[in-house]
């Protein structure tokens, strides 16, 4: 039976073989641009199957999302820029820095202990890099200047998901004391959030908020003055933020959470578009009240399922 490292060696030279000469013309053919796209996809289609315990799945799963590694290093082998060795070297060795309590003589009891420790390490790999580099460093991961490029959020990126940014952002921020002493003031500042995105709401023009089925407010009949949206858009984002620092609060992933909430909707809403085609009908055909008696069904149907 092969060994660990012989399954991976055939990996990698599968995907040598696949780029190379006489290989697949799609694979030939894609470029670190090109198959960024797919590197997202696969990440998602992993929290997926975790998120449904599919562990058939997820080791499938994973196997794409390691094709990805294997397809940039390939790539980046071809131009000479680094190996899949160097990765793994790079991998290895900074599990070992990041891990002196384990690897070395330095004490953390708890997971705290070890976030710390974390943080602290990055930091100083981060102004080493930026030593070394001459602060391209930070004009690569984020676009930081030179005068934050000390800052403990320098290296968030922007390109992530924004409630993920939003998480990594505030929990930088907590692991040096900037964050609320109890959850208690974490519902105050939502209460203040709230009144505040209530207050703009005022101003909306007569007959006032309404939704509209296929755009924001404002694009369908109903004209919002762009300082107006501006406001809007800016207390929504302030109320988002603080739902964020909840979750973060309780130790949960709101990126998690939320594709659950979706899922949950889709499941529920799917169930009220089954029953009303049965009598031939659509929600569209629908008053509001039997749309909402459907849900409380669908959603008394899933706890008695429970």
């Amino acid at each position: 039976m092969p060994t660990t490292g012989e399954r991976f060696e055939r990996a990698v030279s599968i995907m040598a073989r696949l780029r190379g000469p006489g290989g697949c013309p799609w694979d030939r053919e894609q470029t670190f641009d090109s198959i960024k796209p797919y590197t997202l996809e696969e990440t998602y289609e992993v929290l997926e199957a975790i998120d449904n315990r599919d562990w058939d799945e997820l080791s499938s799963e994973l196997g794409d999302l390691l094709l990805q590694v294997l397809f940039y290093a390939q790539m980046a082998h071809e131009e000479d820029t680094f190996s899949i060795d160097q990765v793994l070297d790079r991998l290895s060795q900074k599990l070992v820095d990041r891990h002196p309590h384990v690897f070395g003589d330095v004490k953390a009891e708890t997971s705290s202990d070890v976030l710390r420790n974390w943080e602290a390490l990055k930091a100083e790999e981060k102004k080493k890099r930026l030593e070394a580099g001459g602060g391209k460093d930070a004009e690569r991961k984020g676009g930081e200047d030179k005068n934050h490029s000390q800052s403990v959020l320098a290296g968030v990126s922007t390109a992530i998901p924004a409630l993920l940014e939003a998480h990594k952002l505030s929990s930088r921020a907590a692991h040096v004391g900037f964050d609320w002493p109890n959850v208690e003031g974490l519902f105050e500042k939502l209460h203040e959030e709230t009144q505040e995105l209530q207050e703009q709401l005022a101003h909306v023009p007569a007959p006032g908020p309404h939704p509209h089925a296929s755009a924001v407010a404002g694009s369908r009949g109903q004209q919002i003055p762009q300082d107006l949206r501006a406001r809007l858009e800016d207390e929504v984002g302030d109320l988002l933020f603080v739902l964020v620092n909840v979750a973060r609060y309780l130790s949960l992933d709101p990126e998690s959470a939320l594709r659950k909430t979706n899922r949950k909707f889709k499941r529920r809403f799917q169930w009220i578009e089954e029953q009303l085609r049965a009598s031939g009908r659509g929600p569209e055909q629908s008053t509001m009240e039997e749309l909402e008696s459907l849900w409380q069904q669908a959603k008394q149907q899933e706890r008695e399922k429970q």
